[in-house]
C-alpha cells in the first residue's frame, strides 16, 4: 500500500488533465496525526523549481501536514509566475483540506521551462481531496510517474510500526539526488530532528549514491513525514535502519527502470584511503559513457575502468590497482589477470568491483549501461 500502509495517511492519485497521455498525473499524501514531523532532502543543483523553493521553507517549521505532487510539468524555470503557481497548489491544497498552507509540500516534476496549466491542477486537487483513502497509496505513485515504466513502492515493518514509501523517476539520475520524487511515511513517533537525521544518513547511501546518466535534475525532492498512529516510539538506530531499507528498495527500482537500460551494474570500490575516495572512483567509473556501452556489448573492457580511476583524486598506486568483473579478476596489480573470456556478461545484473589496495574504506555506486534505447527516449521525449 506505499505511503499508506503506515497508520494515520491518506493518499490519492487522480487525472487532471496535465499529461496528454490522459494518464494519472496528479496526487495527494495527507497525514492525519497526531503527530505531523516532517524533514526532507533536496537537490543540490543551483538551479531548483519553485516547488522545492517552497517545500524547503514549508520544512523549516518541521511539520507537514499534506504533500501535493503533479507530473505532467516540472514548473522549473518559470519566473515569479511560477512560483505564484506553486503558492497557489498549496493554498488550494489547504482550503481542501482545511489545514495551514504553510503545512504542504509541493512536488512537481515533467518538462522544464513551462507553465502548468493552473485551471486544471487547481480542479484536480480539489477532486483528489474528495477521493483520498487509507488505500490509496498505489494510486498515488502512479499519478506521479514521467518517463518511468513501472511505479515504485516499499515497505518495512517495525515492532507495531510501519515505514511506507513511493518514488519516481527513470532518467536524469544522479548525485545530489535524481529526478526523483519520494514520499517515506511511518506511524512511529518521532520528531523533526530525529527525521531528519534518519532520512539523511539513508539518503547519502542509497538515492545519492544512484548515478545513471550523471544528469542532475532541479526538482528533486525526499520527503519523510511521521503521523505517530502506531504509538510506537521505536529507539533511533532502530527508525534509521528501516528508513533505510525502504530507501535502500526504492533506489535498486530506480536504477532497475533507467530509461533504456539492459544492464544493472553496481560499481563497488574497497581498499579506498577514505569512503570520500571511494565514492569518487565510484562515481568515476559509473559515469565512463566507453565502459557503459562495453558492457552493454557484454564487453568486459577492465581498461576503461582503470582509464576512470585514473582520473581522480583519490589514494592509489596504479600498479597496485585490481578490478573484478562478475567476480572474475581480469585485472590484478594494473594489468592483465584472469582471462576475460572468462566473463559471463549475458545477464542483466553486472558487478564490478575495485580494489585501491589503499585502505579499509569502501563504497557502492550503481548505474546502468547505455543503450540506443537511452538516445532514442531522451531525443523523442522532452525532459
Amino acid at each position: 500500500m506505499s505511503v499508506t500502509a503506515a497508520l494515520g495517511f491518506l493518499a490519492c492519485g487522480v487525472r487532471a488533465g496535465l499529461k496528454e497521455s490522459g494518464e494519472p498525473d496528479l496526487a495527494l499524501v495527507v497525514n492525519r496525526g497526531p503527530v505531523r514531523a516532517a524533514a526532507g532532502v533536496f537537490t543540490s543543483n543551483r538551479v531548483q523549481a519553485a516547488p522545492v523553493r517552497w517545500s524547503r521553507r514549508t520544512l523549516d517549521s518541521g511539520r507537514v501536514s499534506a504533500v501535493v505532487l503533479n507530473s505532467g510539468g516540472a514548473n522549473a524555470c518559470t519566473g515569479p509566475g511560477g512560483a505564484d503557481d506553486t503558492r497557489l497548489m498549496a493554498e488550494r491544497t489547504a482550503l481542501a483540506l482545511e489545514i495551514d498552507p504553510d503545512e504542504v509540500a509541493v512536488c512537481s516534476t515533467g518538462l522544464i521551462g513551462v507553465r502548468l496549466p493552473m485551471d486544471r491542477v487547481t480542479a484536480g486537487i480539489t477532486a483528489a481531496a474528495d477521493r483520498l483513502s487509507a488505500r490509496g497509496g498505489e494510486d498515488a505513485a502512479v499519478a506521479i510517474k514521467t518517463t518511468d515504466s513501472v511505479h515504485k513502492t516499499a515497505v518495512a515493518a517495525g515492532d507495531g510500526w510501519t515505514v511506507g514509501g513511493m518514488a519516481k523517476g527513470a532518467g536524469m539520475l544522479a548525485p545530489g539526488l535524481a529526478t526523483m520524487l519520494v514520499v517515506l511515511t511511518t506511524d512511529a513517533v518521532a520528531d523533526a530532528a530525529v527525521l531528519d537525521s534518519a532520512l539523511r544518513e539513508a539518503v547519502r547511501t542509497t538515492f545519492d549514491r544512484v548515478d545513471s546518466d550523471g544528469c542532475m535534475s532541479t526538482n528533486d525532492t525526499v520527503l519523510l513525514l511521521a503521523s505517530g498512529s502506531s504509538g510506537a516510539t521505536p529507539g533511533r538506530a532502530v527508525l534509521s535502519a528501516a528508513v533505510h531499507a525502504v530507501c535502500q528498495d526504492l533506489a535498486g527500482q530506480l536504477i532497475a527502470d533507467a530509461e533504456g537500460a539492459s544492464k544493472e551494474i553496481e560499481v563497488s570500490v574497497v581498499g579506498a584511503a577514505s569512503e570520500a575516495d571511494a565514492v569518487e572512483v565510484g562515481r568515476s567509473v559509473a559515469r565512463n559513457n566507453l565502459l557503459k556501452c562495453a558492457l552493454h556489448g557484454e564487453d568486459p573492457n577492465w581498461g576503461r575502468v582503470l582509464s576512470a580511476i585514473g582520473t581522480t583524486s583519490a589514494v592509489f598506486d596504479p600498479d597496485r590497482l585490481d578490478v573484478a568483473i562478475n567476480g572474475v579478476w581480469v585485472c590484478r596489480d594494473g594489468a592483465a589477470g584472469e582471462s576475460r573470456d572468462k566473463v559471463d556478461l549475458t545477464g542483466r545484473h553486472i558487478t564490478v568491483v575495485v580494489d585501491l589496495r589503499s585502505g579499509d574504506a569502501s563504497a557502492a555506486i550503481r548505474t546502468n549501461d547505455l543503450t540506443a534505447e537511452y538516445v532514442h527516449e531522451n531525443s523523442a521525449y522532452s525532459s
